[in-house]
């Protein structure tokens, strides 16, 4: 709730007043994000409520491109690692665990309405547990696949507020005898600082 009062603060017409050129300069290359995220999907039944998934990480990105394109797509490619340090199912089973995702493609659009700045990205990588995931004849170890997108809300030139939504999938690749995935929404809060 408190995240929620936050953001509507930023986005409420006197936060505008105060100062409309809040996004990054083009001489800033780099992305330091802190995020926390949750999961609900489905694992072995067509049930969406069937698994929940909870993670917090943090991610360092490189701008790759300077703006191209133009109109409604002109933008700035970013590439990033991820590294997931606290993962946990609440499936009633306690699984915990930790990961990577050293491919994280985003597209940072230059379309802003004042403090207020979409992105997309793609991003996979690979998960340890410490047991199979699910429960069962799978697999301790994971590659995990995410889509999606999400807003920045700049809170700073150099410091934003990231609210993100994406598909996730996780599945062990038929590492384990059985492979069930997991296919579910993920709902992200992050904090960035820009160098």
């Amino acid at each position: 709730m408190f995240f929620l009062a936050s953001a509507l603060l930023l986005l409420s017409p006197a936060g505008f007043a105060q100062d409309r050129a809040l996004t990054p300069e083009q001489t800033v290359n780099w992305d330091l994000d802190v995020w926390i995220s949750g999961a609900t999907g489905e694992e072995n039944t067509n049930s969406f409520s069937e698994a929940q998934v909870w993670s917090a990480g943090f991610m360092v990105g490189h701008r790759l491109t300077e703006e191209v394109g133009s109109r409604w797509w002109r933008g700035n490619l970013e590439y990033g690692f991820n590294l997931i340090p606290l993962f946990k199912t609440a499936n009633g089973h306690n699984t915990y665990g930790g990961g990577f995702e050293p491919v994280v493609l985003r597209w940072n659009s230059s379309l802003h309405v004042a403090r207020v700045a979409p992105y997309i990205e793609l991003a996979g990588g690979g998960l340890f547990t410490n047991a199979n995931l699910p429960a069962g004849d799978t697999s301790d170890f994971n590659f995990t696949a995410r889509a999606g997108g999400g807003i920045h809300i700049f809170t700073h030139q150099h410091r934003s507020v990231d609210v993100g939504c994406q598909w996730l999938h996780v599945s062990n690749a038929n590492l384990g005898k059985r492979n069930p995935e997991f296919n579910g929404v993920q709902v992200s809060l992050g904090y960035h600082w820009f160098k």
